[in-house]
């Protein structure tokens, strides 16, 4: 009974998104091209209602798929240096003077980063997914090194928008970045359910995975690279949004008690619909201009990292 009560709570949250705001719009104008409530609904709030379900499906799965291969309930789709990646490269670019092609950046960041991460995967031996995830440490590291001089370097006004990109952001006009992430949700969609044996064989073990016919490296790394192209696509739209991933995932196995090969639909469903409802908090707190979604973001997963932690460690 409560979880047809949560699918009720999320249905009308996701429907009644767009008429939120600090601009009040009429049910009956939104149909009236002639109405600035038309504009505002169509152009702006609809578009990014259905831009934060989608970013929010994509990086809950993606967590998912990460805690899965990494064996570790902390890993997040930003574990690889991914959003790093394009962070540094949307600096590079703002510093250059390429303030209006920040995306194109991001998602050069965020692909480098992965070709660089898979190239060295290629010396790794049998599925040492251990070893991958320590490079993207590194990379990360190294990321955040260099994005320190680029602030050093850039001035007020370079600074404050590489910091603006860090926190996340749904601002768009129109449907041409939502028609991007619908796409690269679905196909990110697809890519995992065709997966879903292999997936439920993983969590039970790679040797007994290996003893099923599994290639467990094959696996893990088509796996991965659909991820991370997903959320590199992601993070070049909206910025890194942190906590999503590692929030939604550790929620739905408390409620539904299945395990994750069970739950692919419905964390991305509630990925969506959790994004959705942190970018409604965003625009309805009564200030000037929206909150950054990545600080409302974090606001409600800090608390939850460290609740993960101290449960990890009763253990």
């Amino acid at each position: 009974m409560h979880k047809n009560l949560i699918i009720l709570l999320s249905i009308i949250i996701v429907c009644t998104s767009p008429f939120f705001g600090q601009i009040e719009i009429s049910l009956a104008n939104i149909l009236d091209t002639n109405k600035m409530d038309y504009q505002i609904f169509w152009d702006i709030r609809f578009p990014r209602t259905t831009l934060a379900f989608f970013v929010g499906g994509i990086l809950a799965l993606s967590g998912l798929i990460f805690q899965t291969i990494f064996r570790n309930p902390m890993s997040t789709p930003f574990t690889l240096g991914v959003a790093s990646g394009a962070t540094l490269f949307t600096a590079i670019g703002i510093v250059l003077g390429f303030a209006s092609f920040i995306s194109f950046f991001a998602f050069l960041g965020a692909m480098l980063t992965i070709v660089i991460l898979f190239i060295l995967s290629s010396r790794f031996q049998k599925s040492e997914t251990s070893s991958l995830l320590l490079v993207g440490i590194a990379l990360s590291f190294f990321y955040s090194a260099a994005l320190m001089v680029l602030f050093f370097i850039s001035d007020l006004q370079e600074s404050y928008e590489i910091v603006r990109f860090t926190m996340g952001s749904l601002d768009i006009v129109g449907f041409d970045d939502v028609y991007i992430m619908a796409l690269t949700g679905i196909l990110l969609l697809v890519l995992i359910l065709r997966y879903k044996y292999e997936l439920k064989l993983l969590l039970t073990s790679y040797q007994f995975s290996q003893l099923k016919g599994i290639n467990v490296k094959k696996v893990n790394y088509t796996l991965l690279l659909g991820v991370s192209i997903a959320v590199g696509v992601a993070v070049s739209i909206t910025g890194p949004i942190g906590f999503v991933g590692l929030i939604v995932p550790h929620i739905l196995k408390i409620i539904y008690k299945q395990s994750a090969e069970k739950l692919i639909l419905p964390i991305f469903f509630y990925g969506g619909v959790f994004l959705v409802f942190c970018d409604m908090i965003a625009r309805n707190l009564g200030t000037t201009s929206d909150i950054p979604i990545g600080v409302v973001t974090s606001f409600l997963g800090a608390p939850f990292f460290i609740y993960l932690i101290i449960n990890k460690k009763r253990e």
